[in-house]
């Protein structure tokens, strides 16, 4: 299903609706593949799609109307899912599934660097989310067979 509008929160507490048209080149927000868990800032939308035959993250220009390149995000062997990015646009975190293990990954759009936040933990990870000053990032992890909340530094540290 495609994106066609995105509600939101604004600042301001009420309701707003984006609306975007329809590319069937698969250029711009909306096309013809699934457009999953978007996230909106105030410049920026970033989402998943399977546009281009695999399960990637996608950021997208709110004010310009275009796609933006994410050089070294994205890999064939990985499925992509939950995308969240700093108010800013610096940063972009999301999960990843591989060969049956899951990760959080951390990328910085001014380096081109993707880094896994979470490549040490002997545990199930998902739905990841980074603030809006970009240094903090929180996510959900399953051990002793119960899912709890960690909180990491952009460094990948736990913090306390």
């Amino acid at each position: 299903m495609a994106i066609l509008t995105t509600l939101l929160n604004s600042c301001g507490g009420y309701p707003r609706l984006l609306t975007f048209p329809f590319d069937p080149g698969g250029r711009g927000l909306n096309s013809r593949s699934s457009e999953l868990t978007p996230q909106v800032t105030s410049s920026y939308i970033v989402f998943v799609s399977d546009r281009n035959g695999s399960q990637d993250v996608y950021l997208f220009n709110a004010q310009k109307r275009q796609l933006i390149d994410l050089p070294g995000l994205n890999s064939l062997d990985e499925v992509a899912s939950h995308p969240s990015i700093s108010e800013d646009g610096r940063y972009i975190v999301f999960a990843t599934s591989r060969q049956g293990k899951s990760n959080i990954y951390l990328y910085d759009r001014q380096t081109q660097q993707k880094r896994s936040l979470t490549e040490n933990l002997q545990a199930e990870v998902r739905n990841p989310m980074i603030n809006a000053d970009g240094d903090r990032v929180v996510f959900e992890i399953a051990q002793d067979g119960q899912w709890d909340i960690m909180v990491y530094n952009r460094a990948g540290n736990p913090t306390d």
